[in-house]
């Protein structure tokens, strides 16, 4: 399946391994990717994101802000304040109790001696990387782009769509901004 991606994707997905390496992670996750794909200028995907007005600084932020939650994102949230529970006072509550970003902390590989160790992908990643294969599939190209590598993020799910969605970014105003910009 990589023999389809462009260069641009290739790149992104490269990326998105060093920034987990670099951080330690235990899996590469779709944060990653979308993280990488932030590290391009003038790619689909990026044109996108700054047509959205995101940032690295600002994804990094978003992500954060969706793992300090434990994964809960704004709609699970308000969803929950219907019933009279504040998330944010029990996350104020936990972290007090069992340190900053007790909820959100990834769990970290460990440090080895031996050179530039590959951390293993994660299941959510793997799903992103299957279904930028049918978002091309959708939009008739043949070849997988980051924009399809975004869109797939998007519809797959999890922390890196929940960021994007607390900035505004949905699947559908970036396939509408990719067929306006074609």
């Amino acid at each position: 399946m990589f023999e389809r991606f462009t260069k641009q994707a290739r790149v992104a997905v490269r990326d998105g391994v060093h920034i987990a390496e670099q951080d330690h992670a235990a899996r590469i996750e779709p944060e990653h990717l979308l993280l990488g794909m932030l590290r391009q200028d003038g790619t689909p995907a990026t044109a996108a994101l700054a047509h959205h007005a995101v940032t690295t600084a600002a994804a990094r932020d978003a992500i954060a802000a969706v793992r300090r939650r434990g994964g809960l994102n704004d709609a699970d949230a308000a969803a929950l304040s219907e019933f009279g529970i504040d998330v944010d006072a029990i996350v104020t509550a936990v972290e007090q109790a069992h340190g900053p970003g007790a909820l959100g902390n990834e769990p970290k590989r460990p440090r080895t001696t031996r050179p530039r160790w590959r951390v293993p992908i994660s299941s959510d990643s793997k799903r992103v990387l299957s279904t930028s294969l049918r978002e091309a599939l959708d939009l008739g190209d043949r070849s997988i782009g980051d924009h399809h590598l975004l869109l797939a993020i998007l519809t797959v799910g999890g922390v890196a769509a929940d960021a994007l969605a607390s900035l505004g970014v949905t699947h559908h105003g970036v396939r509408t901004y990719l067929a306006a910009a074609s």
